[in-house]
C-alpha cells in the first residue's frame, strides 16, 4: 500500500501540471523559442509586396522597358567580346537592382515588423548552434507522425483551399473582361491581368491574417503547453534561485566566523570590558577621533563571551563586572553602535575607573 502511494506521488511530481515560472519564460527566449506564427509572417509580406508593386509599378514597367530597348538597339551592335559582355552583365545587374531594391526593402520591413508585432525584439543565436539531436532519425520520424504534424497538415490544406476559392471567385467575376481581351492591345491586355493580380494577391493576403489569427492562437496555447513544469520542476528552479538551504546555512556559518574574528580582533584596543560575569561580555572603547561617545567594538553571551574575557585578559585590558549593565547593554547595542544617554553616567563612571586603574599602574 505504502509502495504504491509513493509511485503515486513520484508520478504526479513528475506530470507537468504548473505553469511555467518567469525565469523559465526568460531561458526559453534567450533559446529562441517564443510562440509565434509563421502565417502572420507571410501574410505581412505578401500584403506590402503588393502594395509596392502599386506605388511603384510604374517605375519599374519604366526600368524594365528602357532596358529592352537599349538591348534590341544598343547591345545588338555590339561585338560579342570579354569586355562587352562583362559591360551588359554589369548595367543589367544594375538596372534590375534598382527595379527590385524597393521590394526588397518593404520585404525586410515587413518580415521585422511581424515578427516584432509578435514577439518584440529579440536576437538570440542559440537557434543556429549546432544540435547533433535534430539530426536523429527516430525523433525525425515521431516528428513528422506527431498530432503537430497532423495539425501543420490540416493548416496546409485549409490554406490552400481559401486561396484557391478566392483565385477562382475573382477569376470568375471578371471572366467576361478576361474573355473580351482578344479584342484588346497587348498593352490593355496586360494592364487587365497585373489588376486582377494585384487583386488576387492583396485578397489572399488578407485570407492568410485572417487564418493566422487562428493559428497564432494555436501557437500560443501548443507553446504554453510545451512550458508547463512539474511541481518538482518548480522545487527545483526555487531551490537554484534562493540557493540549496544546507549551502546558505554553511555560507551564514562563515559569515559568523568571519564576522566573530573581526570583532575578536578588535578587543585588544578596546578600554573595558563589561562582564555578567560568566554569560555576557561587552567590549567598550572611547576614541574621540572617531565617535563623540563610547562605543562596543564587541558583544558575547557564554562561549564567546569566555572567549572575550580571555582575549582582554591576554592583552592586559580592565574587566569590570557589572551584571545588569552588561545584559543590558547586549540586549539593546550592537557591535559599532555608541552607548545610549541613558547609560552614559554608568559607562563614563566605570571609564573612569578604568583610567584610574590605569595610572596607579603607570605610577
Amino acid at each position: 500500500m505504502h509502495l504504491k502511494l509513493d509511485l503515486q506521488y513520484f508520478a504526479g511530481a513528475d506530470e507537468k501540471t504548473e505553469k511555467a515560472t518567469p525565469k523559465k519564460r526568460q531561458d526559453e527566449r534567450k533559446k529562441g523559442k517564443v510562440a509565434k506564427s509563421q502565417d502572420i509572417n507571410t501574410a505581412f509580406l505578401l500584403f506590402f509586396c503588393f502594395v509596392i508593386l502599386v506605388v511603384f509599378g510604374g517605375f519599374m514597367k519604366d526600368i524594365m522597358t528602357t532596358m529592352f530597348q537599349h538591348t534590341f538597339t544598343e547591345y545588338m551592335n555590339w561585338d560579342v567580346t570579354i569586355p562587352s559582355v562583362g559591360q551588359v552583365l554589369t548595367e543589367t545587374s544594375l538596372e534590375l537592382g534598382k527595379m527590385l531594391a524597393p521590394i526588397m526593402v518593404v520585404a525586410i520591413l515587413a518580415g521585422l515588423a511581424s515578427n516584432f508585432t509578435q514577439i518584440g525584439f529579440l536576437f538570440t543565436t542559440e537557434p543556429l548552434k549546432l544540435d547533433l539531436k535534430k539530426l536523429d532519425p527516430i525523433q525525425g520520424a515521431k516528428k513528422i507522425f506527431s498530432a503537430r504534424a497532423l495539425v501543420e497538415l490540416l493548416k496546409s490544406l485549409l490554406k490552400i483551399t481559401f486561396i484557391g476559392i478566392i483565385t477562382f471567385l475573382i477569376i470568375w467575376i471578371y471572366k467576361d473582361e478576361m474573355m473580351m481581351l482578344a479584342f484588346k492591345t497587348a498593352e490593355s491586355a496586360i494592364g487587365f491581368f497585373g489588376r486582377i493580380t494585384i487583386i488576387m494577391g492583396v485578397s489572399a493576403a488578407f485570407a492568410l491574417l485572417f487564418l493566422s489569427v487562428l493559428d497564432y492562437t494555436y501557437q500560443k496555447y501548443d507553446f504554453e503547453k510545451s512550458l508547463k513544469m512539474s511541481k518538482k520542476d518548480v522545487k527545483d528552479e526555487h531551490k537554484n534561485i534562493e540557493g540549496d538551504p544546507q549551502i546558505k546555512a554553511k555560507i551564514k556559518e562563515k559569515q559568523r566566523q568571519m564576522a566573530t574574528r573581526r570583532m575578536m580582533s578588535e578587543i585588544p584596543s578596546a578600554d573595558v570590558v563589561i562582564t555578567n560575569p560568566t554569560h555576557f561580555a561587552i567590549a567598550i572603547k572611547y576614541d574621540e577621533d572617531k565617535a563623540s561617545a563610547p562605543y562596543v567594538v564587541a558583544k558575547g553571551v557564554d562561549q564567546i563571551a569566555f572567549k572575550i574575557r580571555e582575549i582582554a585578559k591576554a592583552n592586559s585590558v580592565v574587566t569590570v563586572e557589572n551584571k545588569p549593565l552588561a545584559r543590558t547593554l547586549y540586549d539593546v547595542i550592537e557591535i559599532g553602535d555608541i552607548i545610549p544617554e541613558e547609560f552614559y553616567q554608568a559607562v563614563a563612571e566605570m571609564l573612569a575607573y578604568v583610567y584610574r586603574v590605569e595610572k596607579k599602574v603607570g605610577q
